[in-house]
């Protein structure tokens, strides 16, 4: 409260003093001042969170009890000098934003997850596997209602829950049938356990102590998730070190202070993201309300970019297929800084021809045909592109030479050459030669590799088609 008058008499000429002139402009103005407070470091974004939260409840209780009425301490305040549960800003998301878990290490949970029931009990399993498959908050699982499996007007099924960190009620996940099947099985399971207590009561995950009825739900599952991780076996990951001057693979232990649940919203938001699911999409999944906070959680660092961009520039083929060779360190910060300002995306590859840079890709004189061009590079983070170029230039092809019509001249003009579907079959016998001769480790590492440039690449991801299912973030288990 001290702050809202602090607010008033910097930004009101009579300081606040004359209360029938308050409005809700006031208290705009007010929030703008707190946001900005925050942001210059005066104090943190959960004190910001507190304090538009306080002084809703108190303006509001101030109304409740009466105290704007005639006679009254606050006679005459206005009714629109108030806060809505709209101006309560998110709450900050955890700090280790953007800290997904490597796809071994979720095989290595999912496989493990019988021994986390073991050791604790079938509820404290349902919850881990729901955090992995939905990327919800502990606590929006551990709350979640007996029937909180539904269906969309379009058949798709969602999971109804509550986002009450930021006051957002039945909010509804499209979740994979794999999951729902998790959902299901659960709720058949407490039906038997409570079946004198109505569905509208239950709880999904019902506390195994003092709920004789169904209708208190689990606590917190961070205790028994942290001793059932730290239980596993160590999981070895490939890491590069430093012996002796020289650098070195070695498969180490995964640090398991990293596994927490947490985490598993963490690495949800990084495989949708993988997925080339739209940021604005991505923003709904994740059920925030500003984009800035959904980015923070697949943002790449710069380091770890260039160790990636030093790796794929390794494996780098000209348009013949030959390997292109950097020798220097010195050539491999310039490729850095091509990536940032000097190349621009093909289909396949990227082009470096200057003019063709500038006017970001409008520009090509030879229309497209990257492989008979001397500007045109590609590496193995393309192979997948390569690999479904030449499989459309093939389809082309088929659907030109079967009978429909069109002039000679545009069926000829339009049919993929010989020696372009020769050159692109090529390049991936290359790239794939190359990665073959690679040790298993080396693979592991181009292939982390790969995967970090392509997440960072600019492209136009685009919005995902109408039904198109959303990817699993467990797409190893079994139907």
């Amino acid at each position: 409260m001290e702050q809202l008058s602090d607010s008033l008499r910097l930004q009101r000429e009579d300081e606040g003093q004359r209360l029938r002139l308050l409005s809700r402009t006031d208290m705009v103005s007010f929030c703008n001042r707190i946001a900005f407070l925050a942001e210059t470091g005066v104090f943190g974004a959960h004190h910001r969170v507190n304090v538009i939260r306080y002084v809703r409840k108190i303006v509001n209780r101030i109304r409740v009890m009466g105290l704007t009425g005639p006679g009254e301490v606050l006679e005459g305040l206005p009714a629109d000098f108030a806060l809505s549960v709209e101006d309560i800003p998110d709450e900050p998301e955890d700090t280790e934003a953007g800290r997904d878990l490597p796809d071994e290490v979720m095989r290595e949970l999912c496989d493990n997850l019988d021994l986390l029931e073991k050791n604790s009990n079938r509820e404290f399993r349902v919850a881990t596997e729901l955090l992995i498959d939905t990327g919800r908050r502990p606590d929006e699982i551990s709350t979640l209602p007996w029937d909180c499996l539904a269906k969309d007007p379009d058949g798709t099924l969602v999971m109804v829950y509550d986002n009450s960190k930021n006051y957002r009620l039945g909010r509804r996940l499209p979740i994979a049938q794999a999951t729902a099947a998790v959902i299901t099985a659960q709720q058949e399971r407490v039906r038997e356990r409570f079946p004198d207590t109505p569905t509208s009561k239950l709880k999904l995950l019902p506390s195994p102590v003092a709920n004789p009825a169904g209708t208190k739900p689990i606590g917190s599952i961070g205790e028994a998730h942290r001793a059932w991780v730290d239980d596993l076996p160590d999981i070895m990951m490939p890491v590069v070190v430093l012996v002796d001057g020289q650098l070195v693979t070695k498969m180490l232990p995964f640090d398991k202070s990293r596994i927490f649940p947490y985490a598993y919203r963490h690495s949800f938001a990084q495989r949708h993201a993988d997925s080339d699911i739209a940021p604005d999409v991505l923003m709904d999944l994740m059920d925030h309300r500003e984009l800035s906070t959904t980015q923070a959680y697949y943002r790449v660092s710069q380091e770890r970019r260039r160790e990636a961009v030093d790796r794929v520039t390794a494996l780098q083929f000209d348009r013949r297929g030959n390997r292109v060779w950097r020798k220097a360190q010195g050539m491999l910060d310039s490729e850095h800084v091509r990536r940032a300002i000097g190349e621009v995306a093909t289909a396949y590859g990227i082009c470096l021809e200057p003019h063709n840079v500038a006017a970001g890709g409008q520009s090509c004189p030879i229309r497209f045909r990257c492989v008979g061009c001397d500007h045109f590079r590609t590496d193995v983070s393309y192979l997948p592109d390569l690999e479904r170029y030449l499989s459309d230039l093939l389809r082309s092809r088929e659907r030109l030479m079967s009978a429909f019509e069109a002039d000679d001249w545009a069926r000829s003009e339009a049919m993929p050459s010989e020696e372009e579907i020769r050159r692109v079959r090529r390049l991936i016998n290359r790239v794939k030669a190359d990665l073959d001769d690679l040790s298993e480790e080396e693979r592991a590492q181009i292939e982390e590799a790969v995967a970090l440039v392509r997440r960072s690449r600019p492209v136009m991801l685009g919005m995902p088609r109408v039904g198109q299912p959303l990817p699993d973030v467990r797409p190893w288990r079994l139907p």
